[in-house]
């Protein structure tokens, strides 16, 4: 059965008229009966708690997933968690509602028909619009690269102010004039319906440029009415352009998984007390899937796979920089010097879309074909994701690169690593120093045999994601560490600001909550640091919180 919902004209036309039902029924009453306007506060029962609350969260779809090659930062599993956490602050499960669109354009109907709905709805039981949060991660564009880093990489929905005059009082084109219109953008019969009959010489990109232009209009007006009416908007990880919602939970950007790897890896490589007489070796692998140009000539459009590439490029930078600049940290492919800069960020990046490209850009780098020892030192590796680095594993193997990232800590064994996840003993980590100098010896042979041994040692790779198939490389040290939100403390951190805005209560004392600047207001902005996870803290960080299972693990 195909549920029908009037359209959005008709249902503010309705609500509107309800609304003067209601003013004059109460003047009725108060005349014919003879009672004060105020009624006896003894006698009116007004509750403010969590459970007369009520939130409704709408999120992208995450698509099929076939395999365990996929990161742990998925909606699928985020909205679970934020409905647990809402039901532990005591709200009823019954009044949290969860929305997945795969469109901006569906996404933007379900949205429209919610707020409408629930203002126009006069039932005993419907929760009052100030008691009424909505929690929207809007629909965004995402290329094939950007979505190995996972669901919730920030990204800001284009949106023209000068577009939504219409669509505000529900006069928009594309606003459901049919009755048979479904919430889902279908007829009745099940087909997708056409808003606008299509140009036939327009191109493909330009109608779904117009549809997401449209849809975008449709679900600011959309927003704004939750607002004017008393609502709450908290939206998530994507902001809107021009639309200033009442607090924000901000995830990942491009800059921030850039810093945490280069971070993680200058710590672990003890960066501050190299020798440029004896540096070490970085090679930054940055995959982006280039875009075609624009053929509508409109300059505003961007390559958003180059625009986030060029962000974590200058979040490692801003970590690494300094340390190539001073001579201690090197680039094995000599693309990176020490008169690099965060602008080069194109002399790294490389077209990832095809097959095996990682591999053929790592071994171009490395060049061991023409390397005197048989093999080009290297002793980290930045993959960006753990879809990169499980490629760069597999060539750094066939290149014949040896051991394990606890080969640099030789008090580590991978036993030892095993026994700790397991719970028999902890880890002594205890950093082997490298020489202020590169040896040297009078025992040419000798020397030759170190040098060839030392550049043939496997690196630390770095990645992000957290993917399931990639915790056993974890365990081993091929992979020396990922990274992933902190998506129970954030789930918590959502409910518990759902929670507040119901109670008409700020999120002044929440100590995730910072101010930052949207759509030129001051905004309540939700964030925690990001996770970075390696073997020794593999069990406290993913296995213990119930992210993975030991068996996921290798284990």
């Amino acid at each position: 059965m195909t549920t029908r919902h009037p359209s959005f004209a008709a249902r503010l036309t309705a609500l509107m008229a309800a609304a003067g039902l209601l003013i004059g029924l109460g003047a009725c009453s108060s005349a014919d009966d003879g009672q004060s306007e105020n009624p006896d506060p003894s006698n009116t029962t007004v509750s403010t708690g969590a459970e007369d609350g009520a939130v409704a969260i709408f999120t992208p779809a995450d698509g099929i997933t076939i395999s365990q090659h996929t990161p742990l930062n998925k909606w699928a599993k985020l909205v679970p968690e934020i409905t647990d956490a809402l039901e532990a602050e005591g709200m009823s499960g019954d009044r949290i509602e969860s929305f997945t669109s795969d469109s901006l354009d569906r996404q933007s109907r379900a949205v429209q028909d919610y707020v409408v709905d629930h203002l126009s709805a006069d039932g005993d039981d419907d929760v009052e619009a100030q008691h009424t949060t909505l929690l929207v991660a809007p629909v965004v564009q995402t290329d094939d690269s950007t979505r190995q880093y996972g669901d919730y990489i920030r990204q800001e929905l284009a949106h023209d102010d000068e577009d939504t005059d219409g669509a505000a009082d529900g006069t928009d084109a594309d606003s459901s004039e049919d009755d048979n219109d479904t919430a889902d953008g279908s007829d009745a019969s099940g087909e997708s319906l056409e808003t606008d009959e299509a140009d036939p010489e327009e191109s493909e990109s330009e109608r779904v440029a117009e549809e997401n232009r449209q849809a975008a209009d449709r679900l600011v007006s959309a927003l704004r009415l939750a607002q004017e009416s008393g609502m709450h908007v908290v939206l998530m990880a994507n902001t809107i352009e021009g639309y200033a919602p009442d607090a924000f939970v901000s995830f990942s950007d491009a800059r921030s998984i850039g810093q945490l790897q280069a971070q993680n890896l200058a710590a672990k490589l003890e960066l501050d007390k190299v020798s440029k007489d004896n540096p070490k070796y970085v090679e930054v692998m940055l995959p982006y899937d280039p875009q075609p140009s624009s053929t509508n000539g409109d300059e505003t459009d961007t390559d958003s796979s180059a625009t986030f590439a060029q962000e974590a490029f200058a979040g490692i930078w801003s970590v690494l920089g300094p340390y190539f600049e001073s001579g201690v940290l090197r680039s094995p492919s000599g693309i990176l010097t020490a008169s690099s800069t965060a602008d080069d960020w194109s002399l790294v990046a490389y077209d990832a879309s095809e097959d095996n490209a990682t591999g053929s850009e790592l071994a171009n780098r490395l060049d061991v074909e023409n390397s005197d020892s048989g093999h080009t030192r290297i002793d980290g590796v930045i993959a960006m994701n753990d879809y990169v680095a499980s490629d760069v594993i597999d060539e750094l193997e066939a290149l014949g690169y040896t051991g394990s990232a606890a080969d640099i800590n030789p008090s580590i064994t991978i036993s030892g690593i095993v026994d700790n996840i397991t719970g028999k003993k902890d880890l002594a980590r205890e950093a082997v120093p490298d020489p202020i100098k590169a040896p040297d010896t009078d025992d040419a042979d000798a020397d030759t045999r170190d040098e060839a041994e030392r550049d043939a040692q496997w690196p630390l790779v770095t990645g992000y994601g957290a993917y399931v198939d990639s915790m056993p490389d974890l365990v081993s040290g091929k992979q020396w560490m990922t990274g992933l939100e902190d998506r129970k403390t954030l789930a918590e951190d959502t409910a518990r600001a759902c929670v507040l805005l119901n109670t008409g209560k700020t999120l002044d004392d929440m100590e995730s909550v910072s101010t930052t600047t949207i759509a030129d207001k001051e905004t309540p902005t939700i964030s925690e640091s990001l996770l970075a996870v390696s073997a020794s803290n593999l069990k406290a960080e993913l296995i213990t919180p119930g992210y993975i299972t030991m068996a996921e693990a290798g284990l």
